[in-house]
Order: structure tokens, then C-alpha cells, then sequence
């Protein structure tokens, strides 16, 4: 049951050319940076990226898609803050995007961790992202069908782990972490502190265990925009 995981390079090898990746984070608040960094240098091409948004900067995801590493993002935003490599990328072809509105990524990923393979929404209904789509009415309203999101791999970042695997997270870090941590066949949580077992008080755990596969530590994290504001570049 002990799930620790050495280095950050450990974390990534099981990852292979063409996986699904699905990668918590809304912005930088729960970026997984330094997983995502030790991905870059591990290497695998051909990735299908889920995640809120399509990267910023030259860190990160961006870094990424500029490592050419990604043919597919599925996301909410995929113009944020500075999405220079992800936009480049897209207009010249080398990219495809599936865009998903927020709400409906959030409850896809949640429908393919709980085992529902498609449900209803009216979000998009009337819009091209309707298109192709099943439609049914209800009470007199119309519903898209959306099938559920399911991943090779997740990458997430949590505040406290312990070594059998379970997390919490700190404030708005939490977002699309724990959802994608049950979507996802093989799920790697880096942690800023590692605890024993015992160590988290059953009522404060968010994530349990049976969710991850893998927890590695990583003390002092860096924040996407602390980076951005430097002008990082990785690699």
C-alpha cells in the first residue's frame, strides 16, 4: 500500500506515445507544473491533452505543445492568458482542438469516473458545438447528449498526501483534480507535503486512495503565473 513514488521522472515513464493525459489545473491554481516538466524531458509525442485551458507562456502545457509532444487538446479555454504556442500551432494545422464548455468538461469527467457513459445537457444545444450530436426533448426542452471523458493517465497536484495514496487539496487548487483522479486508469498526484499513514484526518481526505496509483513530493511548487511574470522558457 505504499504508493510513493522516488522522482518526478519515476512518476512519468509508465507514460507512452499516444496516451490520454488528463491534467488538473484551472489556470496555474493546481498546475501540476513540475509532473508536467519531468513529461517534457520523459518525452512521449502524439498526447491527447484534457485540461481547462490550452496553456500559457512557455511553461506548462505550452511548453508542451511547443515541444510538439500534443495532436489533440480538449478543453474550456483554449485562448487565456498567453496562448501564443497552443494558437501558432492551431492555425497552421499541427493541433486539434476539441472545445468543450466548462460545465460540460467538468460533468464528462465525472460521468467517465462514476461509470455513466453519456448523459444530457442543454448546454450547446442550437450552437455548433451541438452539431452531430444526439438531441432529445424533455419537458418541453431540448437536451445534447455528451458522452463521458475517460483517460490513460492523470496528472494531478494536491497540497498533503500520505503514502497510501490519499489527498487533500488547498483552496481553489482542488478544482478539476479530484474528478480526474477517478476518470483516469492510472492517476499521479505530486504533493507538497508527504505524510504517514494517519497523518490526514479521515474527515479532511478529498481523494482516497483506492483513486491513485502513485504519490511523489515535491516541497516548494512553482506557480504558472510566477513563471509566466519571469518570462520562463522550459525546457
Amino acid at each position: 500500500m505504499d504508493k510513493r513514488i522516488a522522482t518526478l521522472s519515476d512518476a512519468v515513464a509508465p507514460i507512452k506515445d499516444g496516451a490520454t493525459i488528463m491534467i488538473g489545473g484551472f489556470g496555474g491554481s493546481g498546475a501540476p507544473i513540475e509532473l508536467i516538466h519531468a513529461l517534457i524531458d520523459h518525452g512521449p509525442k502524439d498526447l491527447t491533452i484534457i485540461n481547462n485551458n490550452a496553456g500559457n507562456g512557455h511553461v506548462g502545457i505550452a511548453a508542451m505543445i511547443e515541444q510538439n509532444m500534443v495532436r489533440k487538446m480538449i478543453c474550456s479555454f483554449p485562448r487565456s492568458a498567453d496562448p501564443r504556442a497552443f494558437t501558432e500551432r492551431y492555425l497552421g494545422g499541427q493541433i486539434e482542438l476539441d472545445i468543450v464548455p466548462q460545465g460540460t468538461l467538468a460533468e464528462r469527467i465525472r460521468a467517465g469516473g462514476a461509470g455513466i457513459p453519456a448523459f444530457y445537457t442543454p448546454t450547446g444545444y442550437g450552437t455548433e458545438l451541438a452539431e452531430g450530436k444526439h438531441v432529445e426533448e424533455f419537458d418541453g426542452k431540448h437536451y445534447v447528449r455528451e458522452r463521458w471523458l475517460k483517460a490513460d493517465f492523470a496528472l494531478i497536484k494536491a497540497e498533503v498526501g500520505d503514502t497510501m495514496g490519499n489527498l487533500t487539496y488547498r483552496m481553489a487548487a482542488r478544482n478539476f483534480s479530484p474528478i480526474m483522479a477517478t476518470a483516469a486508469a492510472h492517476t499521479v498526484a505530486q504533493v507538497s507535503s508527504l505524510v504517514p499513514p494517519g497523518g490526514i484526518d479521515p474527515e479532511d481526505v478529498i481523494t482516497p486512495g483506492i483513486f491513485v496509483d502513485g504519490v511523489t513530493e515535491v516541497s516548494n511548487p512553482q506557480q504558472e503565473e510566477a513563471l509566466n511574470r519571469a518570462e520562463a522558457v522550459y525546457p
